[in-house]
């Protein structure tokens, strides 16, 4: 028993070594970003023109792919750093959850293709349990479940607009967020690159 302790210490090490690293990445993912978009500051000036509805049409196309995830959210980000980022998260979440409703028409019609079995099992037992919370937490935080979790909500015939209402609320707080994160990082790291 007393051999095990310290394999399961180097393990614990380790974890935490690979967390830390992780961490590391996402911070210096975020400050690359920014930097890209103060370089390309004038690019996306241009890129306003589209406005509103280019974040709109790009969060409905980035949301509604059930195989390959798009990162819309980059460009929420950086449209927060251009627009209103308050209206920038407003129109990206609308716009992701009509996107998402591919994924449920996709297990309503029965026709889901489920890759990873024990997830959909999982969260249908969440749905199951409290529907409204799954759906409204899995939209909040990015995360690759939430197809998973639009495909069983309607393969589970649960009720279409209380999909469409959690998961908007989710959407709307999740992008608001990244869009003024986007808005204030640009500001913030701006006054040391000028």
């Amino acid at each position: 028993m007393a051999e095990g302790q310290p394999a399961a210490r180097a393990r614990s090490r380790a974890e935490r070594t690979r967390t830390t690293a992780i961490r590391v990445l996402a911070l210096l993912f975020v400050v690359g970003i920014t930097v890209v978009i103060i370089y390309f500051s004038d690019q996306l000036k241009r890129f306003e023109n589209y406005g509103y509805a280019g974040v709109f049409l790009i969060s409905v196309a980035g949301n509604a792919t059930l195989v390959l995830p798009a990162p819309f959210l980059v460009l929420v980000y950086a449209m927060g750093a251009v627009l209103n980022p308050l209206l920038v998260g407003l129109v990206a979440g609308l716009g992701g959850t009509l996107g998402e409703l591919t994924g449920y028409v996709a297990g309503y019609s029965g026709r889901a293709l489920i890759e990873n079995r024990e997830r959909y099992d999982q969260i249908t037992g969440w749905l199951h349990r409290n529907g409204a919370l799954t759906i409204f937490v899995l939209a909040l935080i990015p995360n690759p479940l939430f197809d998973i979790a639009g495909m069983a909500a309607g393969a589970l015939k649960y009720p279409l607009w209380r999909f469409f209402l959690f998961c908007l609320m989710g959407k709307i707080i999740k992008t608001t967020l990244v869009a003024l994160a986007g808005a204030q990082s640009v500001a913030f790291i701006g006054r040391f690159l000028y």
